[in-house]
């Protein structure tokens, strides 16, 4: 899958979780609540789980991405179950239970164990990652969190889809970050609940994740891989979820 198909890819799945939260305002489908954003986090989280061992190149691919799959979902589960704020308190739980899991899964293993460091910190990283989604559910539930979650997803769009064009040195994380930043106070600025500050910070977060993860992984030979692929695709909607709540919990009152 080239870059700019996974860029693109990934914009369009930024604007879906967008649309997912935007729906919550509507009368008619009042009585779904927030349970669009509730689904579109756990797809995230299998999506990573499903390609993650593959990307990573890890010993055990069934066992690291049941692992990540159980852990992503699970930290899904547990913030939409908890009433209050902070809405992330038993996320450290589950990312505890998923470690103890990676262990319990090491010792299954009837391979020799090979590459056991290897296997275990890849399959922690994925949980780490896969939970990060639940960080949607949060966001939505902060103050102003469809106005949160729409200029983040926006933000995050425009910034992978600027990532797909072709550019040099430089020249491409400016211009990604740079725009995130404008999509991102523009469109804290069109929701008029908290303005081009906070937009415009979530812009920023979101433009340097999109290049980080960009120059991280756009020359990974397991990329060739359909499953790897989509995990790259599904990486930077998966971990702004995170980003999203953490920027509305300093900045949003």
């Amino acid at each position: 899958m080239e870059a700019s198909t996974r860029a693109v890819l990934t914009a369009a799945l930024a604007a879906l979780m967008g649309v997912a939260s935007f729906v919550v305002g509507f009368d008619a489908l009042e009585h779904l609540g927030e349970l669009p954003v509730v689904a579109g986090a756990i797809l995230l989280a299998l999506a990573v789980a499903a390609g993650w061992p593959l990307l990573l190149g890890l010993p055990n691919v069934l066992g690291s991405a049941v692992v990540i799959a159980l852990g992503g979902a699970g930290a899904v589960v547990a913030v939409t179950a908890t009433r209050g704020q902070p809405f992330l308190r038993e996320l450290p739980i589950v990312i505890a239970l998923a470690i103890l899991l990676a262990f319990v899964n090491e010792l299954a293993r009837q391979d020799g164990r090979a590459r056991l460091v290897d296997s275990v910190s890849g399959t922690v990283a994925g949980v780490l990652v896969a939970a990060a989604s639940a960080g949607w559910v949060a966001a939505e539930r902060s103050p102003s969190g469809t106005a949160l979650v729409v200029s983040g997803a926006v933000a995050l769009a425009f910034a992978s889809a600027v990532s797909a064009v072709p550019l040099h040195s430089w020249h491409a994380p400016a211009v990604t970050i740079g725009a995130a930043v404008l999509a991102g106070g523009g469109a804290g600025a069109a929701m008029q609940e908290f303005g081009l500050v906070v937009g415009g910070t979530l812009g920023l977060a979101m433009g340097v994740l999109v290049a980080a993860l960009h120059a991280l992984f756009d020359r990974l030979p397991a990329l060739r891989r359909r499953a790897a692929a989509l995990t790259v695709v599904v990486l930077p909607v998966a971990l702004s979820g995170l980003l999203v709540y953490v920027v509305g919990r300093v900045l949003v009152r």
